[in-house]
C-alpha cells in the first residue's frame, strides 16, 4: 500500500448545520427503505398466515399502507424511488415465499402489490402533495386519491388473473382485494403520515402522554370486548370513545385508534367473533371492512376539522397580538406628533393675533386678512393636534371617564347654543325635541358634550345651506337615546360601514367641507368608554340620523 504525498492544509470552512425541521425525513433515515422492506415482509407473512388459519383471504393488507406512508414521507428523488420500490418488491416477494406461495403466485401478487403501492404514491403526490392530514381538504384528498382510487387497477388485475387461471369469480376477487388494500392505505397509511416529530413533541409532557395512553387503552378494551367477546350488535358503542380521542388527541390519536379498531374488528370477524359472527366467512370480513370504512373512518375528518380550527385560532390570536402591538405603536406615534405640533402652533397663533391687531406694526387690509387666515389655519391644526391626542389617549386607555347622572336634554341645549354661535351655523335652524321627562343617563357630561358637539358640527357641515338640524332625546327600554338629524345628501350602506374608521373622509378629501376624518372615530371610542353605543341611520338623498344610546342613571 502506498501513501499519498502530503497536502497543504485547506483553510477551515464554517460548518453549516441543517435545520432538523427542514431536512427531509429520508435524509435523516437513510436506512428507511431497508427497514421498510423488512417490515413489509413480516406483515405479508402475518397477513397470509392469519388469513389461512381463518380459512379466508387477507382482509387487511397492512404492508401496502406501511409502504405508501414511508415512501411518501422519505422520498428524495427518482433514484431513491427506484431503490425504495425495488426493496419493497423484494420484501413482498420474500413474504409470499415464506408464507408458502408458489413462484408464479408470488410473482403475480408482487406485481399487483407494487402496482397498488406505486399508484397510491403517484396519486397522493398529484392530488395531496402537502400530505397534510391536519386539514379537511388534505385528509379528504389523500383518502380519495390514495385509498379509494389507487387500489382499483391492481384489484382488476388480480381479479382478471385469478379468473383466467382458476376460474375464480372476477367481481368477488376484485372486491376482496380492493376492500383490503383500501382499508390498509386509509388506516395504516394515514397513521404513518400523522406520526411526525412535531406531533410527537406534544406528548413529551407526562400529563399529555398519560392521557393519550389512557384513552387508547380504554379504546382497545372496549373494541376488544365488542369484537372478540360479544356477539351483540353494539359496534356503535366505539363511536363515542373514538370521538373523545379525536377531540383530545386530534389526528395522530384518531389514526392510532383507527389502527387498533381495524385490527380488532377485521381480525375478530375473520375468526368468527363479534357482531357479524352469524354471517358466512367472506361476508363477515366484508361487513367489518365496511364498518370501519363507513362508520369509523369519517371521524378522521372530524379530527382534521378540529386541527384546522386550532390552527386558524392560533393564527387569529397571533394576528390579534400583532394588531394590538401595531395599534399601541400608532397610539404612541399619534401622541408624540400631537405634542410636537401643539407648541409651535401655539406660537404661530400668538404671532398671527399680534400681527392682525397691529401690535407688530401698522397693517393694511390685505395683511389683516392674511393674518386672519393664518390664525384660522393654525387653529385648525391645533384642533387636529388635540383630536389626535384624544384618539391616542382613548386607544391606549388613558382617557378616564367619570360616570354620573347626566341630564341629556341639558347637554343637547348647551351644545345647540354653542354651535349656533359659529359663523357657519348662522343660516341653520335648530330644533330641540325632548320626548318625556327624566331623561337622565349615566355618562360623563364633558365627554358626552364633546361627542354631541362633533355630531352637531358634522350636521352643520354636511347639511344644506338654510337647512334644519334636529336634536332629539328620548327614552329606550334600558337607557336614553339622543339623535342628531340633518337633511344632507345621506350615506350609502358602504359608506356607513366605513364611517367610524379613523382618517376616513369617505372620498370627501377634495371637497370644500373641512375635516380630518377622526372626529367620529373619537366619538365612537368616547361613547364606548361610557358604556354606550353609537350608530347612524341614513338613506341616500334623505339625510342622516346619528344616534347615541347610553344606560339610564
Amino acid at each position: 500500500m502506498t501513501m499519498s504525498p502530503a497536502l497543504e492544509p485547506l483553510p477551515a470552512r464554517p460548518v453549516l448545520k441543517a435545520s432538523p425541521v427542514a431536512a427531509p425525513l429520508g435524509a435523516r433515515q437513510p436506512l428507511a427503505p431497508v427497514f421498510t422492506a423488512m417490515a413489509v415482509m413480516v406483515l405479508t407473512v402475518l397477513s397470509l398466515t392469519f388469513a389461512r388459519s381463518a380459512d379466508m383471504v387477507a382482509a387487511l393488507w397492512g404492508s401496502a399502507g406501511l409502504a405508501v406512508a414511508v415512501w411518501l414521507r422519505t422520498s428524495r428523488g427518482p433514484m431513491y424511488d427506484l431503490s425504495f420500490g425495488g426493496l419493497a418488491a423484494l420484501g413482498l416477494a420474500a413474504g409470499n415465499l415464506l408464507a408458502g406461495n408458489s413462484t408464479g403466485t408470488t410473482a403475480m401478487f408482487t406485481v399487483a402489490n407494487m402496482l397498488d403501492i406505486y399508484v397510491a404514491v403517484l396519486l397522493a403526490r398529484r392530488f395531496a402533495p402537502t400530505l397534510n392530514l391536519a386539514s379537511v381538504e388534505g385528509a379528504s384528498r389523500f383518502l380519495i386519491s390514495a385509498a379509494a382510487v389507487a387500489p382499483l387497477p391492481a384489484a382488476v388485475f388480480v381479479g382478471g388473473m385469478l379468473w383466467w387461471m382458476n376460474g375464480a369469480d372476477f367481481f368477488e376477487t376484485t372486491q376482496t382485494w380492493w376492500f383490503g388494500h383500501a382499508l390498509s392505505i386509509a388506516v395504516v397509511g394515514s397513521f404513518g403520515l400523522a406520526v411526525t416529530r412535531r406531533e410527537l413533541v406534544r406528548y413529551r409532557a407526562f400529563p399529555r402522554a398519560a392521557e393519550a395512553a389512557v384513552l387508547l387503552l380504554a379504546l382497545t378494551v372496549v373494541a376488544a370486548t365488542i369484537f372478540l367477546r360479544s356477539a351483540a350488535p353494539v359496534a356503535f358503542l366505539v363511536l363515542p370513545l373514538l370521538l373523545l380521542v379525536a377531540v383530545r388527541l386530534r389526528v395522530i390519536g384518531t389514526t392510532a385508534g383507527l389502527v387498533i379498531i381495524t385490527v380488532l374488528a377485521v381480525g375478530g370477524s375473520m375468526l368468527g367473533y363479534g357482531p357479524y359472527a352469524a354471517f358466512p366467512g367472506p361476508e363477515r370480513a366484508m361487513m367489518a371492512q365496511l364498518l370501519v370504512l363507513l362508520g369509523y373512518l369519517p371521524i378522521l375528518l372530524v379530527a382534521a376539522l378540529l386541527e384546522e380550527r386550532d390552527r386558524l385560532g392560533d393564527r387569529a390570536r397571533a394576528g390579534q397580538a400583532r394588531a394590538e402591538r401595531a395599534s399601541e405603536a400608532k397610539s404612541r406615534l399619534l401622541a408624540n406628533v400631537a405634542h410636537e405640533i401643539k407648541s409651535p402652533v401655539g406660537g404661530v397663533i400668538g404671532i398671527g393675533e399680534l400681527w392682525k391687531t397691529g401690535q407688530l406694526g401698522p397693517v393694511n387690509a390685505t395683511q389683516a386678512e392674511m393674518a386672519d387666515m393664518l390664525v384660522k389655519t393654525a387653529r385648525q391644526v391645533e384642533s387636529l393636534a388635540h383630536d389626535l391626542l384624544d384618539v391616542a389617549r382613548a386607544e391606549s386607555g388613558a382617557v378616564k371617564v367619570e360616570l354620573r347622572p347626566t341630564d341629556v336634554p341639558g347637554v343637547l341645549e348647551d351644545v345647540r347654543r354653542a354651535t349656533a354661535l359659529r359663523p357657519e351655523a348662522q343660516a341653520i335652524r335648530f330644533e330641540m325635541i325632548n320626548e318625556g321627562d327624566g331623561l337622565i343617563a349615566l355618562a360623563d357630561s364633558q365627554r358626552l358634550a364633546q361627542v354631541v358637539s362633533n355630531l352637531t358640527s358634522n350636521a352643520v357641515k354636511y347639511g344644506p345651506a338654510g337647512g334644519v338640524v334636529v336634536m332629539r332625546a328620548c327614552r329606550i327600554h334600558d337607557g336614553v337615546r339622543l339623535e342628531v338629524t340633518d337633511r344632507g345628501p345621506g350615506l350609502t350602506p358602504e359608506k356607513q360601514a366605513q364611517l367610524f374608521e379613523p382618517f376616513n373622509r369617505l372620498g370627501l378629501e377634495r371637497s370644500a367641507v373641512e375635516g380630518h376624518g377622526i372626529g367620529l372615530a373619537l366619538a365612537k371610542r368616547l361613547v364606548e368608554l361610557q358604556g354606550g353605543s353609537i350608530g347612524v341611520d341614513s338613506t341616500p338623498g334623505e339625510g342622516a340620523t346619528f344616534w347615541v344610546e347610553l344606560p339610564a342613571a
